[in-house]
């Protein structure tokens, strides 16, 4: 009979080589981070950068004139467009469209993909319509709103790697009422948020989602300056969750994990669940993201 130990290290093994063997992001997308990074950067240096890439160009121009945006006037110069949105949400738009344009067209025997999506899109406007509440500066909303929109990365190649065993920990959390992180590392030994890490360090994403992709469940635990981007990725998901929209599988809420969720964000349940309408609204628009990267 084979050790549980053995058979949980041999699956991590597995998982790490299907990580390894994934796409990285596309070298001008990389560039635009680089780009993005530097103290110094115009919009004419990021110009630069994208021009070279006609799919993201159109990617860019398509979403500026979306209803995401809602602008008066159609946008039909790059350069306007990085100008009128500014580095840090170009920089945002451009990985979270290559990030969709890897895993977004994944399919899954364990669960519709497309309530999967729907349930990050929920999440990622959610965050976006916290940190206003929460008085973010404009420029760092789409942030929130794109690492909202990546948090649960780690559950498509865990799922997608082991179909079977992850189904198992679906039954698993239905049936004892528990979060799918928990019948994850009783299943597996690990969970997604492990996962998420890997996908983020081989993207080399930067470090506050990083620390969102692996404690997107315990931001407690995460160092000062990057808690309260965590923490509202964290009660954004528990919002989510808790309103069924969408669904990643997480369909039992532990009562202690939320109180510590909810105090960690430093917001009453009360503020929160009164972004409803707004959210709604918001997940609408935020549609045009799959839609660009399925076309």
């Amino acid at each position: 009979m084979a050790n549980p130990l053995d058979t949980k290290e041999e699956l991590f093994r597995q998982l790490r080589d299907f990580i390894d063997r994934m796409p990285s992001l596309s070298t001008t997308v990389t560039k635009v981070m680089e780009v993005c990074n530097q103290p110094n950067t115009s919009p004419n240096d990021l110009n630069r950068v994208i021009a070279l890439d006609p799919v993201l160009t159109g990617h860019v121009l398509k979403l500026i004139n979306s209803a995401y945006y809602s602008l008066p006037n159609q946008v039909t110069s790059l350069t306007r467009a990085i100008i009128m949105l500014g580095l840090n949400t170009v920089k945002n738009l451009a990985l979270s469209t290559a990030v969709l344009g890897t895993l977004g067209k994944e399919k899954s025997q364990c669960f519709s993909m497309d309530a999967f999506w729907t349930h990050s899109i929920c999440v990622g406007v959610t965050a976006k319509a916290l940190a206003a509440v929460k008085n973010i500066p404009t420029i760092n909303r789409e942030e929130y709103f794109v690492t909202g929109l990546l948090h649960d990365l780690g559950k498509i190649p865990l799922s997608n790697c082991f179909p079977e065993e992850y189904q198992q920990a679906l039954d698993l959390a239905d049936l004892q009422r528990c979060s799918l992180l928990q019948a994850e590392k009783m299943i597996f030994g690990f969970d997604h948020r492990l996962t998420g890490k890997m996908i983020g360090e081989k993207w080399q994403l930067n470090q506050s989602m990083i620390s969102c992709l692996t404690h997107h469940h315990n931001p407690e635990t995460v160092p000062e300056e990057n808690r309260p981007l965590v923490a509202t990725i964290a009660v954004a998901n528990l919002y989510a969750n808790i309103f069924a929209i969408g669904s990643a599988g997480d369909l039992h809420q532990e009562v202690a994990a939320t109180d510590r969720i909810i105090t960690t964000s430093g917001m009453p349940w009360s503020q929160i669940s009164a972004l409803h309408e707004t959210v709604q609204e918001e997940i609408e628009k935020a549609q045009i993201f799959l839609q660009i990267t399925k076309e």
